[in-house]
């Protein structure tokens, strides 16, 4: 018999997750709300720790470095937020901490890569995320087509306004022409 904490739990839990250990190189596609918009995110770096794994809150800590800047960014495995991990690089480690690899630069900051089943480890399919993402990525394009339709519609209107310009402009040299001929 489960308990009633580990039911509830459960129905929170991604089905499927990627199999993330520290020393990974991971992309994580987050989904980011800006207003009223949506959209994916992706951060590429390296897993620092690995916490509390197999439970709801199990959790990554993923670093990179960017414009000379450390970034350290915690993610929960199963979050409705966290759309797909991706694992790019699988190296050595023997330690489930890296806290060492903060102060590391340049060469010394290099792990041995260890050779893995990319396809494997990556092939991971949550229904919900990829219809999410689908999703995500339908109103995008239905948002630009329709800006797209309506700059062609301002477009059209200012050819119009163009043309009859025109056609005013040679109906007056035409005009002109007529009174400058001289009368017999």
């Amino acid at each position: 018999m489960e308990s009633v904490a580990n039911q509830i739990s459960a129905k929170y839990k991604k089905k499927a997750v990627v199999d993330v250990r520290s020393g990974d190189s991971v992309k994580v596609h987050q989904k980011v709300r800006e207003g009223g918009k949506e959209r994916i995110q992706i951060f590429e770096g390296l897993v620092l720790r690995v916490t509390r794994r197999g439970s709801l809150s199990s959790a990554f800590t993923v670093r990179r470095v960017a414009s000379g800047v450390g970034v350290e960014k915690t993610y929960l495995i199963h979050s409705p937020n966290i759309l797909k991990i991706e694992v790019v690089k699988r190296t050595k480690v023997r330690r489930n901490y890296l806290t060492y690899m903060r102060e590391l630069t340049g060469k010394s900051a290099r792990l041995a890569g260890v050779d893995f089943d990319r396809e494997a480890v990556n092939v991971v399919h949550d229904e919900a995320a990829e219809v999410e993402e689908a999703k995500i990525h339908e109103e995008s394009l239905a948002k630009h087509d329709e800006l797209a339709a309506k700059e062609a519609e301002e477009e059209a209107k200012e050819e119009a306004k163009a043309a009859e310009a025109l056609a005013k402009h040679e109906a007056k040299s035409e005009a002109a022409k007529i009174e400058e001929q001289p009368k017999e």
